[in-house]
């Protein structure tokens, strides 16, 4: 970034902000510019406390904000939407825009925070006591970002609504499998503006019946993960993918691109398939896709409901697109601190949840229109030491020695407070 754009960003934050506003009631409005400053800010751990104290205002403050102070949680997020679907509207990709669902995980101690039990936690990968919640996302081109988030609520915890109303959970929260959480989501982007050309997912997704027919019966063409006995009519689909008439077809081989990490290469084949009646919402033909890592030899196999005229590598390139969502994860958290509420209280974590997902939507949308905006009269541009250091919006806590996912400075420089912003 220049010198010029890194002092634009103060500003632009603050009037991306100043659109939100109608939502929060007229005390919160200057809380809702603290906390999201906060969060755009190198404090290695973005809880109440830690933005409280580095900005001067009361931790108890900052507490009554997320948790009491009226506002508009849902209306926040629908206008996260509706600002996502322009954006994209902006950009031109020929593979289209890909939504992406998936769930990310924080380990808790103890019993009080909401949805908290032992549970399988993706983070650490095993089960542990912790929390989950489920996201849609969506990438076209080179931008990408969270859109929607929602806490699983277990069973063990619908069924103690004692204890929900301890955590301020609503009564009308209430246990849902993640599958239909995703699917609500979807749904809840398209009814916002946001226009799906695909849809990917892992296998904990693609093997639940009523979420493929429901993507179905909202118009998405989906590519999602399957497992490999994922039944077929003519047979599970490890079967399918290792018979004779498997080996008399030509594997083709498909670069699959990563922001953070080595591209990998894929090799696959796609044969058409009728699903079992359970699993389809019509009667028609899909695609049956198996894939084998040239390095490692992993085997992942995926559905689709896209037709038969397109090309098995177009199909490929929207299942593997998923590296979005986990890449968004890694960022909303060391960034944004999207996992680090400290609380025990549903709504105060379901609106730090949001105002991440806000902040981060920001930062995709401004990093997206100055990608390839270099004045020509900076010839140092992008040259390392070039800017001058931009002050924090405020003074870091001290560093958080359990806080394992902060490892590195943000990727957009902090915002200076100046002009009011």
């Amino acid at each position: 970034m220049t010198e010029d754009q890194v002092r634009a960003v103060g500003p632009a934050f603050a009037r991306y902000l100043g659109g939100l506003e109608r939502f929060f009631d007229a005390r919160s409005v200057e809380h809702l510019r603290t906390y999201c400053r906060g969060l755009l800010t190198d404090l290695p751990r973005k809880s109440v406390e830690p933005i409280a104290l580095a900005s001067g205002t009361a931790v108890r403050t900052l507490q009554e904000f997320l948790r009491d102070y009226v506002w508009d949680r849902g209306g926040v997020r629908d206008e996260l939407h509706r600002r996502a679907a322009a954006h994209l509207g902006t950009i031109r990709d020929a593979l289209g825009t890909v939504g992406i669902v998936d769930e990310t995980s924080q380990r808790k101690k103890g019993t009080k925070t909401p949805g908290v039990q032992r549970q399988y936690l993706g983070c650490v990968g095993k089960t542990e006591n912790g929390v989950v919640t489920v996201h849609v996302a969506v990438a076209r081109g080179r931008f990408q970002a969270l859109l929607d988030a929602d806490l699983y609520l277990p069973q063990s915890w619908d069924q103690d609504r004692d204890r929900c109303r301890a955590a301020d959970v609503p009564e009308d929260v209430t246990y849902r499998p993640k599958w239909q959480i995703a699917l609500d989501q979807v749904r809840r982007a398209q009814g916002n503006g946001v226009v799906f050309d695909w849809l990917t997912f892992d296998e904990g997704y693609g093997d639940k019946p009523g979420f493929l027919a429901g993507l179905e019966g909202a118009g998405v063409v989906y590519v999602g993960e399957v497992p490999r006995d994922f039944p077929t009519a003519e047979g599970p689909a490890e079967q399918l993918a290792s018979g004779p008439a498997a080996a008399a077809r030509r594997w083709r081989a498909v670069t699959v691109p990563h922001r953070t990490e080595p591209d990998a290469v894929w090799e696959a084949q796609g044969l058409r398939v009728r699903l079992r009646r359970e699993h389809r919402a019509t009667a028609g033909e899909y695609w049956l896709i198996v894939a084998r890592n040239r390095a490692t030899g992993e085997v992942k196999y995926f559905a689709s409901n896209a037709g038969a005229a397109v090309p098995l590598r177009r199909l490929l390139r929207v299942a593997f697109a998923r590296w979005n969502v986990e890449h968004g994860f890694r960022l909303a958290t060391s960034e944004a601190g999207l996992t680090h509420y400290e609380g025990r209280s549903y709504v105060g974590l379901m609106r730090h949840v949001t105002l991440c997902l806000v902040v981060m939507g920001f930062v995709a949308a401004h990093a997206d229109g100055l990608r390839g905006e270099k004045p020509g009269g900076d010839h140092r541009a992008g040259v390392p030491g070039a800017e001058r250091p931009v002050r924090r919006v405020a003074r870091p806590a001290p560093r958080d020695p359990n806080d394992q996912a902060h490892g590195r400075g943000h990727s957009v420089s902090p915002v200076t407070k100046q002009s009011g912003s």
